[in-house]
């Protein structure tokens, strides 16, 4: 697996098709990670587990992906890529399939740590395929594609699963999941091309880790989308206790943020093809000023639906730079540096949420209160580092 094609021409004759097949991955990935949320007194119920136990299925998954990417991406070093993807969506359709037969919450569990081991692999490989899918000036453009699967998820998937899940049983949810997989897995078998790349070893893969360009980079992400995750982890609580809305209400307002994201995502990439750098820091800035007004905004309830749906926008319109950015980076050796980035991005959700939760635990500033305002706070180191990485590469087209 090795560096990226940088021939400004389409590495696909169907470059549209395999990237649909790339986002139905995305899609059905997407969903495996956040349908637990829509169905915890289901799985609590029938597993005879408390809700607190059936959300540790959220924090497995969130720690199988941060540890999986690494590990998965360095035992399969030597596969082609488009193999990888193939041998990815099989191991994902196996834990979607144990889930829906698990008979307890331990194999649950397992089920839930085999999918995550796929997803940073999938979406560190897949972004690297995308770019090669495509000319050079449209690479982010293409990355935004294949991420749009992962916000629809978030708009159609989970709400689509969760209806199925309370209608059939949460088994079927899975089994739904396993076949939209194995679509997938056949899509990406029939219509990813099998993309030329110079040949890597794993040392040139490690090697490229050393270099402080690519510890920026995971940094930009980790704080620039930390910032996101700061506030968005409590946006329940905020809408209801500060704004007033009614628990009811809060699933249609994340349809509304879903929506913004999913915009965001596909202006992002634009932007980041035109001109990356300056796109991504003033993406930040605009998502760190969004956070401040939240602060405000979050009191009335037009002006918080208004500020709810700029967040979405702002957020994910920082993914397809920062992703680009990072195969920029490592582009010697991109495959292993692009899935640690993904890993950055769950990292960043984490420690997000610690941060958020520290906040309102030591009333610190007012505590819910002050979680929009110390979100921005992150989303300011975010962009302290990526003014770091736009000087850095600046040195380098010099050099």
């Amino acid at each position: 697996m090795g560096a990226v094609n940088t021939e400004n021409k389409p590495a696909s004759k169907s470059p549209t098709l395999a990237l649909l097949a790339l986002t139905l991955g995305a899609f059905a990935i997407g969903m495996t990670e956040f349908i637990i949320m829509g169905l915890l007194p289901e799985v609590a119920e029938s597993l005879q587990v408390s809700i607190p136990s059936a959300g540790l299925l959220i924090t497995g998954y969130a720690l199988g992906v941060a540890i999986g990417a690494p590990i998965i991406t360095v035992a399969t070093h030597r596969m082609k890529r488009k193999q990888l993807l193939l041998f990815l969506m099989i191991l994902f359709i196996a834990g979607n399939a144990l889930a829906a037969l698990a008979p307890n919450y331990g194999v649950l569990m397992v089920a839930r740590i085999l999918a995550a081991l796929t997803h940073g692999s999938f979406f560190g490989v897949g972004s690297v395929i995308a770019a090669e899918l495509v000319p050079k000036e449209k690479r982010a453009g293409a990355i935004a594609i294949m991420f749009t699967g992962l916000t629809l998820a978030n708009i159609l998937g989970v709400p689509i699963g969760t209806f199925i899940g309370q209608a059939f049983g949460w088994r079927s949810t899975f089994w739904t999941i396993t076949v939209i997989g194995l679509i997938a897995w056949i899509g990406i078998s029939i219509l990813v091309p099998k993309v030329k790349a110079s040949p890597s070893s794993l040392r040139q893969e490690l090697g490229v880790l050393r270099r402080p360009a690519v510890h920026v980079a995971l940094l930009m992400t980790v704080f620039g989308f930390g910032g996101v995750f700061t506030a968005f982890t409590y946006i329940s609580p905020i809408l209801i206790d500060i704004t007033k809305f009614s628990a009811n209400s809060v699933s249609y307002i994340l349809v509304l943020f879903g929506a913004g994201i999913t915009i965001g995502n596909i202006i992002g990439g634009k932007l980041a093809d035109r001109k990356l750098m300056p796109s991504l820091l003033g993406i930040l800035v605009l998502l760190a000023i969004v956070l401040a007004v939240f602060a405000i905004t979050d009191q009335y309830k037009v002006p918080a639906l208004i500020t709810i749906f700029i967040l979405g926008i702002a957020a994910f319109g920082t993914v397809p730079g920062l992703q680009l950015h990072m195969l920029n980076t490592a582009k010697e050796a991109p495959t292993l540096a692009s899935t640690l980035n993904i890993a950055a991005f769950n990292l960043g959700n984490a420690l997000g949420a610690y941060v958020g939760g520290l906040v309102i635990d030591v009333q610190f500033g007012g505590g819910l209160a002050a979680v929009p305002w110390v979100a921005s706070i992150v989303t300011v180191v975010g962009i302290v580092f990526t003014l770091w990485g736009a000087q850095q590469q600046k040195k380098s087209i010099k050099a």
